[in-house]
């Protein structure tokens, strides 16, 4: 399977964030990506009383999805390729506080999973940051994984961002059958240039999985700016693919039967004892 991570620089203009998203989207499922993975954040970075805005439902029953939805779903059935998008704020009963969700679309633009952000960034960095993703957003309590390919088996976990700093939701993810762990996100540049590779190394070397990180890169609204470094990761830790700096896609080929191979020869998921 070919898959891809877009790295875009988010702002507030939802409608120029969607295109420029989109462009790199039909480019990456052109080059023959199967599966393509959007950063957190990709249709808005801003005020979070405009996200509040936004927030729309995500096809759940009857209920109809709004402008990001729609176009996410037209965009996989173009693209004919899987997309996991986001976070993106999605509806709660709460309107103050929308879900950070994270959704899977497949090829016919059926939405098949959605996961709501477990862990919120409610940090005070050393640069002075004071970030509390909690006052503004509801968090979700559930691990969350979908089937994307058959013949061999391949099961995908979903998380967000800073999900990453919390081994035990990609244990769960692995106990669940994922093969492949997307982490959509938007990491600060102070803590991504420490933190960033080696936590997505980590990850994928404990749980021998793929990892497959997109991420927001450069200035923002409200002071933000994010580290970038949008990354595939094999299950032996090696980076298989990593985007420069700006606007792009990284892509390479997801070897299952390389992943099987690691699995046998170092069986530390077998051998565990608790």
């Amino acid at each position: 399977m070919r898959a891809a991570v877009v790295q875009l620089s988010s702002q507030e203009d939802v409608t120029d964030n969607l295109a420029r998203a989109g462009d790199i989207v039909r480019a990456a499922a052109k080059g023959g990506a199967e599966l393509v993975v959007l950063p957190e954040n990709f249709a808005f970075m801003g005020e979070e009383a405009r996200k509040r805005d936004i927030a729309e439902p995500l096809a759940d029953g009857d209920a109809q999805p709004g402008p990001i939805g729609k176009w996410l779903t037209g965009l996989a059935r173009e693209g004919r390729c899987f997309i996991v998008a986001g976070g993106m704020p999605e509806a709660s009963d709460d309107p103050k506080r929308p879900f950070n969700t994270s959704v899977l679309v497949d090829p016919s633009g059926a939405v098949v999973a959605r996961y709501r952000k477990v862990h919120l960034f409610d940090v005070d960095l050393p640069d002075g940051t004071v970030l509390k993703e909690s006052a503004a957003t509801t968090g979700g309590d559930t691990p969350v994984v979908a089937d994307i390919r058959r013949d061999p088996d391949v099961r995908l976990g979903m998380t967000i961002c800073y999900d990453l700093r919390f081994p035990e939701l990609f244990r769960k993810l692995v106990d669940l059958g994922s093969r492949v762990v997307t982490v959509p996100a938007a990491f600060t540049l102070t803590t991504g240039k420490d933190h960033w590779h080696v936590l997505l190394r980590a990850r994928a070397i404990e749980n021998q999985v793929f990892v497959l990180a997109a991420a927001q890169h450069g200035q923002h609204p409200r002071g933000r700016v994010t580290y970038g470094k949008s990354v595939i990761v094999d299950p032996w830790g090696d980076v298989l693919a990593q985007c420069p700096e700006g606007q792009g896609y990284a892509a390479c080929e997801l070897d299952f039967a390389a992943q099987d191979r690691v699995r046998a020869a170092l069986p530390c998921l077998a051998n565990r004892r608790m």
